[in-house]
C-alpha cells in the first residue's frame, strides 16, 4: 500500500514539527534578524477540515469547493479533496488559494460522488512539501485507493508512533504526523473501520479532528479532550456534513446539528441511511481551545454553543471592568480585534473609529532585509486615519502581543499620526508558552511576555498604560474553565512531546 507521490529519497528518517525546525534555523539570529523572518506578528493559523457524505445526488465539486472557501482563513498553504463515487476514491491536492486549486482541476466530474473529505492547510507539522499536503490516502497492491483522511491538529507522540510502525516494516512517504494517522488506521483495518478508528484513537496522543472515507464509508473523529473543534451538520435527512467550523454548515446550506465529542467516531456507509455513533471513552472532558475564540475562528461561526463573535465583544467590556481608562477615542485593530474594540466602547461609552486601515491583499511571505523597510511593511499592512486621532487619547484593542514587534510598530505609526495618549489592551492573558497541539506559535524565547513583565513590555511599547485580560475573566466570558489554556498558563490538557524538551536543551 502506497501513497501516490515518489519524491521521497531526500526525506529525513524523522521530521520534527515545523515550529522546531524554524528553531534551529533562527536561534543563531539577533532579535531584528528573527524579525525579516517574521514580519507580521500573530499567531499562525492551524487548519480546516471539511467532510460530507449523501446517499442522494449531490453536487460534491461545488460542495466541498464552497465548505472549504469557508474555512480558507484557517490555512492559505494548500489545499486538497478526496471524493468516494462507486467504490472508487479520486483526490487532487495542490499548493495555493481554494479557489485556485478548484479553478485548476479540468474536469470536475470526476469529483462527483457521495462522499467527499477536504483539507485547507497551514503547516504546524511537518514540512512544506507536496508530499505533505491533505488528504492523505493509502493503496492496495492494485494502485486504488482504498483509504483518505484530512487532520487539523497535532499528536504529541508521533515521532515514537512513527518509529514503532517502522520498526514493523510500514514504509511512510511524508513527514505530516497525519500519516501516522493514516498508518495506523490503515494497519488495524482487519478489526473493520471502526475497529481500526478505536485502535488508532488509542495510540495517539495530542489534538486531532479527523475526517476520513474508504471505498464506501465515511467517517470522522475527534481527539478525547475535543481540543481542536468539529462540528455536525445536515443539509437533508440523507446528506450529513461536518467540518472544523459552523461556517463551512452555512457556507453549504446545512444546519448545525450538534458538535462532535471528545472521544466520538461518526461513521456511515453507501447503503445505509443515517449516521452511527461511537464513543471510545465514557470520562472526556471537554478542553477546546480557548484561542480558537480569541482569534482563529471566524466570528459568524459557533463552537461547542458558543458564538465567537459575541465571546470577542464580552473581551472588550471586560477589560473595561477591568481596566478602566480616561480616553476620547477606541480603535481596533482588524479583524479580530474590532469586536472586542466595540464592546469596550460600549461598555465604556468611548465612542469606537474604525481609524485602522488593513491592506486584505498583502500576503505572508515577505522577508524583509532591513529594519527600515519591515517598518514600511507594517504602514502598508495597517494605515490610519490621521484625522480621527491626531491629538487624542486613544484606547487601542488587540486580541494578543505574540512577539511585540508588530505592537511596537503600530504604536510608532499612531504616534506619528499625533495622537496624544496610547493605551494598549489585548483581549487574550500573556501569551507566555508555545502550543503544540495545531497552532504555529514561536518558541518561549520569541514570546515576549514570557520574557518581560507587564511593566516592562510597556516601556517596550512605549504606550502609557498596558493591561491584559486576565485568565480568570476569560474562563468567566467562555462559561467554564475546560478549554486549553496551555498558551496562557503552561499547563496542557496532554503531556508534553519529547519535542518541546528538544528545544528547551537547545540542541
Amino acid at each position: 500500500m502506497d501513497l501516490e507521490f515518489q519524491e521521497y529519497s531526500t526525506l529525513p528518517k524523522y521530521a520534527f514539527q515545523n515550529r522546531y525546525q524554524e528553531f534551529e534555523e533562527t536561534k543563531h539570529l539577533s532579535k531584528e534578524e528573527k524579525e525579516a523572518h517574521y514580519p507580521f506578528d500573530k499567531m499562525e493559523e492551524e487548519c480546516g477540515v471539511f467532510g460530507l457524505h449523501s446517499t442522494e445526488n449531490q453536487d460534491t465539486f461545488s460542495l466541498s469547493q464552497f465548505g472549504l472557501f469557508a474555512l480558507q482563513h484557517r490555512g492559505q498553504e494548500a489545499c486538497g479533496i478526496a471524493v468516494g463515487n462507486n467504490g472508487k476514491i479520486h483526490s487532487v491536492k495542490d499548493e495555493g488559494l481554494v479557489l485556485d486549486v478548484f479553478k485548476s482541476i479540468e474536469d470536475p466530474q470526476q469529483y462527483m460522488g457521495s462522499t467527499v473529505i477536504g483539507h485547507t492547510r497551514y503547516t504546524t507539522a511537518g514540512d512544506k512539501k507536496k508530499y505533505n499536503f491533505q488528504p492523505f490516502f493509502a493503496k492496495n497492491e492494485y494502485d486504488q485507493i482504498i483509504l483518505s483522511i484530512a487532520h487539523n491538529g497535532n499528536l504529541t507522540n508521533a515521532k515514537q508512533l512513527r518509529k514503532e510502525l517502522e520498526d514493523e516494516g510500514v514504509v511512510f512517504r511524508a513527514t505530516s504526523d497525519t500519516e501516522v494517522i493514516l498508518r495506523l488506521i490503515q494497519k488495524n483495518l482487519d478489526l473493520g473501520l471502526r475497529g481500526a478508528i478505536k485502535a488508532t484513537m488509542e495510540k495517539i496522543e495530542g489534538a486531532y479532528s479527523v475526517v476520513g472515507i474508504t471505498r464506501n464509508k465515511f467517517f470522522a473523529f475527534r481527539d478525547f479532550n475535543g481540543i481542536r473543534p468539529l462540528v455536525l451538520g445536515a443539509i437533508d435527512e440523507n446528506t450529513f456534513v461536518v467540518a472544523s467550523e459552523s461556517c463551512a454548515l452555512d457556507g453549504v446550506g446545512a444546519q448545525y446539528v450538534r458538535d462532535v465529542l471528545p472521544g466520538e467516531i461518526i461513521y456511515t456507509s453507501d447503503n445505509e441511511k443515517g449516521l452511527q455513533s461511537y464513543i471510545v471513552k465514557d470520562d472526556c472532558v471537554n478542553k477546546i481551545c480557548a484561542f480558537e475564540y480569541i482569534y482563529f475562528a471566524r466570528p459568524d461561526s459557533t463552537l461547542e454553543g458558543i458564538n465567537v463573535h459575541e465571546v470577542r465583544e464580552k473581551s472588550g467590556m471586560k477589560i473595561w471592568e477591568q481596566a478602566p481608562v480616561d480616553a476620547d477615542i477606541v480603535i481596533g485593530v482588524p479583524d479580530s480585534g474590532v469586536p472586542a474594540a466595540i464592546g469596550f466602547s460600549k461598555a465604556s461609552g468611548i465612542p469606537f473609529r474604525p481609524v485602522l486601515i488593513k491592506n486584505r491583499y498583502i500576503g505572508r511571505s515577505f522577508i524583509i532585509p532591513s529594519q527600515e523597510m519591515r517598518e514600511h511593511l507594517v504602514n502598508l499592512k495597517l494605515n490610519p486615519i490621521v484625522s480621527e486621532i491626531k491629538g487624542k487619547r486613544v484606547v487601542i484593542i488587540d486580541d494578543s502581543i505574540v512577539r511585540g514587534t508588530t505592537s511596537k510598530r503600530l504604536v510608532k505609526i499612531l504616534k506619528n499620526a499625533g495622537v496624544k495618549e496610547i493605551h494598549f489592551r489585548s483581549v487574550s492573558p500573556p501569551i507566555i508558552a508555545p502550543c503544540f497541539l495545531g497552532i504555529d506559535t514561536p518558541t518561549k524565547d520569541d514570546l515576549i511576555s514570557a520574557n518581560m513583565n507587564k511593566e516592562e513590555l510597556r516601556k517596550y511599547l512605549d504606550v502609557d498604560s498596558l493591561e491584559f485580560l486576565s485568565v480568570d475573566n476569560l474562563i468567566s466570558i467562555l462559561g467554564s474553565p475546560d478549554h486549553c489554556f496551555g498558551c496562557f498558563t503552561e499547563k496542557y490538557p496532554v503531556k508534553n512531546p519529547d519535542e518541546l524538551a528538544f528545544v528547551d536543551q537547545g540542541d
